[in-house]
């Protein structure tokens, strides 16, 4: 199985009783977990089929389902997966003769203007998109979107395992490009469909969801290259092809369930990027969660304030030039003044703790931790600006999609 195509094995089709299923939250005693959020794995553990509930050590409270969650059933729950069907996190090796975050940060390209395969067919980011568009969706191309997706170029501080670092081609000091990015409106058409007919209720027609929904994942990696691209020749140097790629917003069939993840990462002997925040390193890590664990671990920091609250705390506390040079000395690209303070690092638990968490319960060995020199969130530009695609954004973004 390609590390981008869900599993697709024969439908389940029994059903248990609600309320059988189980739930295990892995976190231990030092970990911020709201409460909220378990809540939200005991609702989902009492729908019809399903079987078992993990909750990773960044899980928090999302909209109609807990984000950090891998959730297994008989059954498929579209708005288990939500709206941003295929987001995950690639990371690309970027070979720069000098970095100096200020020059990079100057250079990076506007991506909130998309890409269009006729008026721009001469854009040599092209040359990493392999065959056709999957779902012909050619809107948002080349975009990163709004909310907790983002670019980070980023150095490799640590080597935690040599061994495997070495096999990644990972080296102490190497830069890299870290790409977290979504469907662009692609998923949330396929949920959008599905609601208006069934609301929360399960898909009636499974394998059609199915073929919509993994035609989103592909269109997110495919994505996610794109962007690279695009950083990539901004900043002087040749695309790469993704050491990492993992989604970690999909379903898919395994051992005779949907294995429905939202805000979790495949841990299945893959190597993940559990992102932090602008301002904290993010984590590579070799995974091999079992069974307990839905076969899943984190996919970041989770968020541990609410945007309001980050809004509302951030301004009494920081003024919008500090949060554009973060604690570790690298700078943010954020022309979205009100996007800066949702986004703090202070809204996000930290990730060291998510981290140490995976490690506790034996379902991921850390590789390399990267400290982030530039991180790109959406163009800087005027704050007058209210383009469509600007506000269509910021409409996701309101809908509680958190980095994590």
């Amino acid at each position: 199985m390609s590390q981008h195509q869900p599993r697709q094995g024969s439908l389940p089709s029994s059903v248990p009783d609600s309320g059988t299923a189980t739930v295990t939250v892995f976190a231990g005693s030092g970990s911020w977990i709201e409460s909220d959020a378990v809540t939200q794995c005991h609702q989902v553990a009492a729908l019809d089929g399903m079987v078992h509930v993990a909750g990773m050590p960044d899980l928090h409270p999302g909209k109609g389902a807990p984000i950090g969650a891998a959730m297994a059933s008989t059954v498929l729950y579209p708005h288990l997966v939500g709206s941003d069907i295929g987001c995950g996190i690639a990371v690309f090796p970027v070979d720069l003769k000098r970095v100096v975050p200020e020059q990079l940060a100057n250079r990076f390209p506007d991506l909130d203007h998309a890409l269009d395969p006729g008026r721009d067919a001469d854009d040599p980011a092209w040359s990493v998109v392999d065959g056709d568009i999957p779902a012909g969706h050619v809107e948002g191309l080349g975009t990163v979107g709004r909310g907790n997706h983002f670019v980070e170029l980023a150095r490799v501080r640590d080597v935690l395992d040599p061994g495997h670092a070495a096999r990644l081609g990972l080296a102490a000091g190497q830069v890299v490009l870290i790409v977290h990015s979504g469907s662009r409106g692609l998923g949330e058409r396929i949920l959008r469909a599905h609601t208006e007919r069934h609301g929360a209720g399960p898909a009636a027609d499974p394998a059609a969801y199915l073929a919509r929904h993994d035609a989103a994942v592909r269109w997110g990696s495919v994505n996610r290259r794109l962007i690279a691209a695009r950083v990539a020749h901004a900043l002087g140097a040749r695309p790469t092809a993704p050491i990492v790629d993992q989604c970690h917003n999909l379903v898919e069939i395994r051992d005779g369930v949907y294995l429905h993840r939202k805000g979790a990462a495949p841990g299945d002997g893959r190597d993940v990027l559990v992102a932090g925040t602008r301002g904290t390193c993010s984590y590579l890590v070799a995974a091999h969660a079992g069974p307990d664990a839905n076969w899943s671990v984190a996919h970041g920091a989770g968020r541990k304030m609410s945007r309001a609250d980050a809004l509302r705390r951030g301004r009494a506390k920081h003024t919008v030039e500090e949060l554009r040079r973060t604690p570790v000395g690298s700078l943010v690209v954020c022309g979205d003044r009100q996007l800066l303070f949702e986004e703090a690092p202070t809204a996000y638990k930290r990730i060291e703790q998510v981290i140490a968490d995976l490690t506790a319960h034996n379902l991921a060995t850390p590789v390399v931790a990267t400290v982030p020199l530039v991180t790109y969130k959406t163009a800087d530009r005027p704050r007058g600006d209210t383009r469509p695609e600007r506000r269509r954004d910021h409409l996701d973004q309101r809908r509680g999609r958190g980095r994590s």
